[in-house]
């Protein structure tokens, strides 16, 4: 390129995807075809068509109603689940949402992009019209608004069309939703390019959809408006009278030109410049355009392409037909070019809205997608219906002219230009210069072969997508086979019904894709997991001539390694192994000789093996662990980083010429165990050491080594006796004493050259498990290697227990991948592969490959693309797109609901891991009270518990001097009335707050809110005692909940309003870091997440404030205070966690923090480090155990409790006890571990007291501790329970233990030098969760104790709050996680992923790990506004619930009428029409966000305490629900009198 090519390619963009739906067209070529065609894509509708739609047949009689309309077909079909979106949601989104959603993946596909994926930033700038969904079947439906809430807003609002892409699509670019009105699309482009050509974003999605009609309908015309009279368009025409509007939409992707040439996009325009401006106030009205306006934006545009008017020889004009309208844009187009030239009708001029309508918000994109279609087919389709010109309208002398029919597009040189005008109402303008696409790079050469993937969500939608690419292949027998294969493979997503097969051309692939030969195509259905990969390097015997040959001469990286081998062995073999390699024809039967000859056959394997898994490395196909076969174990060496490569290569040649010099002798494989061989050679008459085993291959198949007397005598004994075996092709008998006279030699060699600890985790011949770093780097290691037997079935059988990956057999044959096979039981999940051909399998080398590197891909293999394709230069092209599987979600009671026979899935996905992390903080906020809306109502009732050091007494006289109702709660030795208005209770006493509240009842004066003082006390003067604040917080809690059982009518203020509870507390929240903050106290903020989760009927607000030390001006302090205070109590406002410091306002956020992966080096962890588990064998610990075992030979200590078995104790522990035992779950886990090579100390103490721990950790006991990994021991299963189910002993026994556990823990590191220590908490102390008010506290009281010895101590612990953690687990826990979903929740492999990055950070803090967004998150969990409102729940309407889908049992019709009212409550969370009492909830698709739906539902169904653990983990069907809320209300009936009972039955519900 030249300087001014350079500077182009830099400011221009590049169109590389469109994706269009347009009336009945199904596709962009469809719609090309029908403008070529000059076809009139306006629909006229008969009357019959539009009364079954609704109109009234007065309308139809009315002259004035056009019967004509532009419809987009199936706007109600949409594939939900493809979006991970459920059936209830699906329904509510705006149709112009959805379709969105599915053009913006299409055009990502169109342009050969896997949406989200990459590393660059892909933006999103779309606008939609608004939504006439909402207006005509939604707003009409207050009971679903009700019962969606915001979710409605979120699915149909203008606001959120951009977002929802960006979201769904995981696209992290700008998301920008335009609203210029008719140029709304095209102005979406042009921000688009700004964002391109400012670096904001890599690549963007551009355009704009409107749907107005959502049946057929047609439209009133009145004279002098915009519409037209008959429902034609005549842009430009002496008969213009308006235009039609009409549904469409249509969105581009669009790249900065040099890197979409770079990169090989499929460049279809480009973009040379484009500009935007209003007409302001210089036009005859508001909605009238303006000739200045629109000549300033098109002169403008064209400025900034740089290009002159003169070659500009097209315009697709905005031409909306109007008398008015028409002559104005021409007029400016004149005086746009008329500065510039002089030229007459060189320039045509048309308008897509004659021949599709006035599309509205995505009337811009559609005329800019017809025009990038003429320049890429150089051909200009007609304008319609222009017969003579608008009188107002002097075409002679400009340069247009109306195209009126099918034109070819001629160039004298120039590129072809063109214009594209958008023009909204209110005087936004839009105008895009487009240019031709440049000539594009000459395809580079490729593989002989090519690998076609193919996959989808279902496996109809796969043969969908299988049937569209054969179809297309055949279609454009042009097309170039090795581009459609790259694109198949870098621009799609992976998904879980795979299908691949390897073709020579496109006839062969077309017959492939249609024929289906299951030996050829190969589909698979896999689950989303980490495939690991195991290497197998072959031995001796399995090579032959030519082995590799193809791959040598069409794969450059292969090439180069064998050439980099060949020449290093050149001076060590005296000739060039290339030569027995790939010899020439005529010497092909020499070659196979000489590689017999174990001196150069030793070479040419470690040769082929070591560039093979090069290759494969090369594409991203590394390993996680390996095993050799004898020889083969030295390539595992090497790669591991053992040897270097000429070290390796110096080495091999020297055991291979050592070996040639010692006597032949023979080898015989043996179908026997290994102590069958055994008995056989002891009973040997022979010398006894004339025969040895030389391998163990599997537990039924040996081989033998020795003499070859000693050989043939041990065959015909075995033959005799039918016992199969066989001579191997050996000249030498290996692994025999044989090789003895060898070994000092070799052992003098090796010892020559530097030894490394292996970086990858091989297999060790000699003992059968991983090699150790002591035994790779000792060179008497491979002396032994040489002598001593393989023992490959200890070997391959451990890799087996431990991995469920691929099995990949790298070299030449399938020896291993045989010997591993005879390894897997029928029910074994691992998957083996070969990479190189057997001898016998006569086809290609590279065929034979990519059939393996196509499997690897359809077993979860991540492929490295770029790595594949460095060698060649590749193009993404248009290929069909994804093909959604479209059901009916739609708001309509005349419908009939369609049939459902899939679960609802998950709403939300994972993000990057990087973008798991977060650190809690504080930012200063203002409370907006400026608006007296946002005052709360003044006359209401208040009951505030008051602390001891009178902030509560000044903040009620505030309270009562603005006119507040105010009941004021005193800490008493017992219950005391002391007024109407004054109480006293004791704090501890449960039944004291039950009394307070029955008195409170009887006088009428039931409190809106409720002020909570008693956690403000001085910290110096606290006395710890029996967890005031969280006890007394509890007892009030419950109380309140209990108010529903009696009552009921009275209190009609707790039922359909709020009730709003402060907890006002000082010491708790550390702001600015200067507070002296309390761990036992801060218990109290668990239980206030988890309030308003269990009770949607009360707000809790948390507010801390800051109390001086001072005794004099206290009172003047408190006065700050209490405005403050008072400001908060009397102010409406969202923020549940606020803080006060001085005379700022502070409220807790949560700040991303974007942690990438590191390497190892980076990481606060040693090669065989020690490490202390305090919290023993759990479950997450193990998983980290396990990996420190695997990657750094680490040692591992563990604390169990003083009971735990001894050593020596444990196989009799695992004989006299049950799986289901916990101890005999953890010394297998230790067991487990053992097999890994690990050193393991478990080490007897109760971790709540200080001498033993103290004793057990000194440093003479167990020396030095590089790092400590400590976890709470609290299994949230165990302690899952509703705040009413919640015992006052059960929660003091256990915040006792974990301080005291904590603490002794802080006393006891305290004098060691560490590298780091690690406590873990939960989630759960930020966002709560249903039933788990102990456990969030828990996790407060630890999360704050780190936190204040982070401020105190030299070495800041971490301290982390895991999200929900997937493992394998009891049947318990199994249940529980189910109950609170694991769709999101961290897998092993990402815990380990999540434990590196953290401990890459460089010193110890507070990290919260939540896998999708922590603020999205927060606000779906405390927004209470978006509750549904549960009085409305019983009248939604079911016509829009989906049928029951097909599940285990039978659909059983509920009976009496309380399984009627539990199985409709399950009907209106799940939406589903009919629930049979034995449904299961979770095979009906619900999750823990619809669990905790329906039993907020119950409960306030019900009038007594249903049990939250029975009901979400062991009553999930309704049969079962039912029979616990019928024994409950029984019991509750036996404990009332009989007017209590009269009561009682009269509120139950009917």
């Amino acid at each position: 390129m030249d300087n001014q090519e350079i500077h182009d390619s830099i400011r221009s963009i590049a169109v590389i995807g469109m994706v269009g739906r347009f009336s009945a067209t199904k596709s962009i070529e469809e719609f090309w075809e029908s403008l070529c065609q000059g076809k009139e894509l306006i629909t006229f509708f008969s009357d019959e068509e539009l009364e079954a739609s609704g109109v009234v047949p007065e309308l139809l009689s009315d002259r004035n109603y056009v019967k004509a309309g532009v419809r987009l077909p199936d706007i109600e079909m949409f594939d939900a689940p493809f979006f991970d979106i459920s059936p209830r949601e699906a329904e509510i989104i705006d149709p112009q949402h959805r379709i969105l959603l599915e053009c913006a993946w299409q055009a990502l596909e169109n342009a050969g992009y896997e949406p989200g994926s990459g590393k660059g930033l892909t933006g999103v700038y779309v606008g939609t019209n608004m939504s006439n969904y909402f207006l005509t079947k939604l707003s009409s439906r207050p009971d679903m608004i009700q019962s969606m809430g915001l979710a409605i807003i979120y699915g149909n609002s203008q606001d959120f069309a951009a977002t929802r892409i960006s979201y769904k699509l995981n696209l992290k670019g700008p998301s920008l939703n335009v609203q210029t009105a008719c140029s709304t699309s095209l102005v979406a482009v042009h921000s688009a390019c700004q964002g391109l050509l400012n670096y904001e974003c890599d690549m963007a999605l551009a355009g704009g959809i409107s749907i107005e009609s959502l049946e057929k309908q047609g439209y009133f015309y009145q004279e002098g408006s915009i519409t037209s009279p008959d429902g034609h368009c005549r842009a430009f025409d002496a008969n213009a009278q308006g235009t039609i509007f009409g549904d469409g939409v249509g969105v581009v992707v669009l790249k900065r030109l040099e890197d979409a040439l770079a990169d090989g996009d499929c460049i279809h325009a480009v973009i040379k410049g484009s500009a935007i401006n209003n007409d302001g106030a210089a036009k005859v009205g508001y909605t009238a355009p303006s000739v200045s306006g629109q000549a300033e934006v098109i002169a403008e545009a064209q400025a900034i392409a740089g290009v002159a008017p003169e070659t500009i020889t097209y315009i697709e004009a905005h031409g909306t037909g109007t008398a008015l309208g028409d002559p104005i844009e021409i007029s400016a187009l004149k005086k746009a070019f008329a500065g510039r030239t002089k030229q007459k009708a060189f320039c045509a001029i048309a308008s897509v809205k004659s021949n599709i309508g006035h599309l509205n918000t995505a009337a811009g994109v559609t005329g800019l997608i017809k025009t990038v279609l003429a320049l890429k087919h150089q051909q200009i389709p007609p304008s319609l219906h222009f017969e003579h010109p608008n009188p107002e309208i002097d075409f002679a002398n400009s340069p247009f002219y109306i195209n009126t029919k099918l034109s070819e597009w001629k160039t004298n040189g120039t590129p072809r230009r063109a214009g594209v005008s958008s023009f909204g109402i209110g005087g936004t303008n839009a105008h895009v210069i487009l240019e031709e696409a440049p000539a594009t790079e000459a395809f580079s050469p490729s593989r002989p072969w090519h690998l076609l993937l193919l996959s989808a969500k279902t496996s109809t939608a796969l043969e969908t997508a299988t049937a569209q690419l054969s179809t297309h292949l055949e279609q454009n027998p042009d097309i170039h086979l090795p581009d459609v294969a790259h694109t198949l493979q870098v621009g799609r997503r992976a998904f879980e019904h795979c299908r691949m097969v390897v073709c020579h051309d496109q006839e062969d692939a077309v017959k492939a894709l249609t024929f289906l030969d299951p030996q050829r195509v190969f589909t698979y259905h896999r689950k989303p997991s980490h495939c690991p990969v195991i290497f197998m390097f072959s031995g001796q015997g399995s090579q032959y001539a030519n082995m590799g040959r193809e791959l040598y001469e069409v794969e450059p990286t292969f090439k180069k390694h064998v050439d980099s081998c060949a020449e290093i062995l050149q001076r060590h073999l005296g000739l060039d192994i290339r030569s027995l390699l790939y010899p020439k024809e005529q010497d092909t039967e020499t070659a196979s000789k000489q590689l017999q000859q174990t001196a150069l056959t030793q070479s040419a394997l470690f040769v082929t093996e070591y560039a093979l898994a090069q290759l494969l490395m090369s594409w991203g196909i590394h390993p996680e662990a390996m095993i050799g076969h004898s020889i083969g174990e030295y390539v595992a060496a090497t790669v591991a980083g053992v040897f270097s490569l000429e070290d390796a290569l110096l080495i091999v040649a020297k055991r291979g010429e050592l070996m040639q010099q010692v006597p032949r002798g023979s080898m015989l494989a043996i179908r026997l165990p290994e102590k069958d061989v055994q008995l056989l050679l002891s009973g040997q008459t022979l010398d006894k050491n004339s025969l040895q085993i030389a391998a163990i291959n599997s537990s039924s198949s040996c081989v033998v080594s020795g003499t070859n007397e000693a050989v043939a005598t041990l065959k015909n004994q075995l033959s005799s006796k039918e016992v199969e075996c066989q001579l191997l092709h050996t000249s030498h008998a290996f692994h025999s004493q044989m090789m003895e006279p060898i070994l000092e030699p070799f052992v003098q060699a090796v010892k020559k050259v530097k030894l490394n600890p292996p970086c990858i985790r091989f297999i060790s011949n000699v003992t059968g498990t991983w090699i150790t770093d002591a035994q790779a780097t000792n060179p008497d290691y491979w002396c032994e290697h040489l002598r001593q037997t393989v023992k490959f079935s200890d070997g391959i059988s451990l890799l087996l227990k431990q991995f469920e990956g691929v099995f990949l057999e790298v070299g030449p044959g399938r020896t291993l991948s045989t010997l591993t096979t005879q390894h897997l039981d029928k029910n074994s999940k691992q998957q083996i592969l070969t990479s190189l051909r057997h001898i016998q399998d006569q086809q290609s080398d590279v065929n034979f490959l990519l059939q393996t590197l196509g499997r690897l891909w359809l077993f979860g293999v991540e492929i490295d693309w770029s790595g594949f394709y460095t060698h060649e230069q590749r193009h993404r092209l248009p290929l069909p797109t994804y093909p959604f599987e479209r059901q009916r979600y739609w708001i309509d009671a005349k419908s009939p609901s369609p049939s459902l026979n899939s679960k609802p899935v998950k709403l939300d996905n994972k993000q990057d891991i990087a973008d798991w992390f977060y650190v809690p903080s504080w930012k200063r906020s203002l409370l907006l009270n400026s608006s007296s809306s946002q005052i709360k109502y003044t006359q209401d009732k208040w009951l505030v518990f008051v602390d001891d050091l009178g902030v509560g007494e000044q903040l009620i006289n505030a309270l009562i001097n603005q006119g507040k109702n105010v009941i004021t709660v005193k800490q008493g030795e017992k219950f005391s009335k002391v007024s109407d208005y004054v109480y006293t209770i004791n704090p501890y006493i449960y039944e004291d707050y039950d009394t307070l509240f029955q008195k409170i009842i009887l006088l009428g004066k039931i409190p809106h809110n409720i002020v909570y003082l008693w956690s403000i006390n001085k910290l110096e003067n606290f006395q710890y005692s029996k967890y005031l604040e969280f006890n007394s917080l509890l007892f009030l809690t419950q109380n309140i909940s209990k108010l529903k059982i009696s009552d009921r009518a009275e209190r009609s203020n707790f039922t359909n309003n709020c009730l709003e509870l402060y907890v006002i507390s000082n010491n708790i929240q550390e702001v600015n870091g200067n507070e002296k903050i309390d761990p036992e106290k801060a218990t109290i903020l668990g239980l206030c997440k988890v309030i308003p989760q269990e009770y949607p009927n009360i707000i809790c607000k948390c507010i801390d404030i800051a109390l001086k030390n001072q005794q004099d001006g206290e009172q003047e302090n408190y006065k700050n205070i209490i405005d403050q205070l008072l400001s908060e109590l009397t102010t409406v406002s969202s923020d549940l966690v606020v803080a006060y410091r001085g005379s700022y306002r502070w409220v807790q956020t949560f700040e991303p923090v974007c942690l990438d992966s590191v390497a190892e080096e980076k990481i606060l962890l040693r090669k065989q480090g020690v490490y202390l588990f305090i919290g023993g064998l759990e479950t997450i610990e193990v998983v980290l155990a396990e990996y420190l075992a695997k990657s750094l030979q680490a040692k591992l200590i563990f604390i169990e409790d003083s009971a735990f078995p001894q050593k020596d104790e444990y196989l009799r522990w695992l004989e006299t006890h049950t799986p289901e035992d916990e101890v005999r779950r953890k010394i297998e886990k230790l067991q487990t571990l053992a097999e890994l090579g690990a050193e393991i100390l478990v080490l007897g103490a109760d971790t709540t007291n200080y001498e033993q721990m103290y004793q057990s950790l000194k440093p003479e006991n167990i020396g030095q501790i590089h790092g400590v990994i400590y976890s709470t021991g609290i299994k949230r299963e165990n302690i899952f329970s509703s705040i009413s189910e919640i015992g006052k002993i059960e929660l003091g026994n256990l915040f006792d233990s974990q301080h005291r556990q904590i603490s002794v823990l802080e006393q006891v590191l305290n004098n060691i030098k560490l590298d780091f220590c690690i406590v873990f908490s939960s989630l759960s102390s930020i966002l709560g969760g249903f039933g788990l008010g102990l456990y969030s506290a828990a996790n407060h009281l630890i999360d704050t104790f780190t936190n204040r010895h982070n401020r105190n101590h030299s070495l800041p612990w971490y301290a982390i709050n895991w999200d929900k953690i997937q493992l394998n687990t009891d049947q318990d826990q199994k249940i529980f996680e189910q109950a609170f979903g694991v769709e999101l929740a961290i897998t092993p492999t990402e815990i380990i992923e999540v434990f590196q990055r953290i401990l890459s950070l460089d010193k110890g803090t507070q990290i919260v790990v939540s896998t999708i967004d922590i603020k999205a998150r927060w606000e779906r969990t405390f927004n209470f506004n978006s509750l549904p409102d549960l009085k409305f729940s019983s009248q939604v309407d079911l016509s829009s619930h989906y049928s029951r889908p097909n599940l285990s049992n039978s659909y059983i019709a509920p009976i009496n009428e309380l399984e009627k009212q539990v199985t409709q409550i399950w009907q209106e969370v799940l939406g589903i029409a009919e629930v049979g009492i034995y449904d299961n909830f979770y095979e009906l698709g619900g999750d823990s966000i619809i669990a905790t739906q329906l039993v907020s539902r119950l409960r306030a169904k019900f009038p007594v305490d249903l049990p939250l653990r029975d009901l979400l983990l062991e009553a999930m069907i309704p049969v079962k629900q039912a029979e616990i809320i019928e024994q409950l209300l029984l019991e509750k009936i036996e404990e009332l009198s009989d007017k209590e009972v009269e009561s009682f039955l009269t509120n139950l519900p009917q």
